[in-house]
């Protein structure tokens, strides 16, 4: 089922701290995921999501309810550049990428990370980018299959570690 009314845009200042707590509330609940302990600065750039906006070509775009409730968000970057994960992604050209895609617990099942994922695709497109690059990990296994069906490859050479935390990378390469 997707939820065909909800609005997709880029996030009000004043939505950062709601924003923030959903990121948080989501990464914290993933089954094995590294806890609050284990990777403070984690949480801390989660809680602070609102701060990405501050870097040039960057987004945190946010998907409402009707009724302006925060479904889920997702960080857009249209220079790889500032992407900001380990490995090489940071390194493509031409090339945008999205990381820390959260959906409300309750509104899961209803096509919310894939209508993020669809408009940062689109936000791509429109600057005549060649691909869209993003990560994941173990403990998001249920998103592969999305990004799978969208087009993503699984792409071995964006692979890196977080620590001990094995992060994949994905990509989604255009066709002339």
């Amino acid at each position: 089922m997707t939820n065909t009314n909800c609005l997709i845009r880029n996030a009000a200042p004043e939505e950062f701290e709601e924003i923030g707590n959903l990121m948080v509330q989501v990464y914290s609940q993933l089954e094995g995921f590294p806890k609050e302990y284990e990777q403070p600065e984690y949480y801390k750039m989660l809680a602070n999501i609102g701060e990405f906006v501050k870097k040039p070509n960057t987004e945190l775009l946010v998907a409402l309810s009707p009724e302006k409730k925060v479904l889920g968000a997702v960080v857009y970057f249209s220079d790889m550049s500032l992407y900001g994960s380990g490995g090489t992604a940071t390194n493509e050209k031409m090339s945008s990428g999205f990381r820390l895609l959260a959906v409300d617990h309750e509104a899961r099942g209803q096509g919310i990370g894939k209508l993020l994922t669809i408009k940062c695709i689109d936000k791509a497109k429109e600057i005549h980018q060649k691909q869209v690059i993003i990560h994941s990990t173990e403990f998001m296994k249920l998103a592969w299959k999305m990004y799978e069906r969208l087009g993503f490859k699984r792409s071995e050479d964006l692979d890196f570690m977080q620590g001990s935390l094995p992060v994949y990378g994905f990509r989604l390469i255009f066709k002339d």
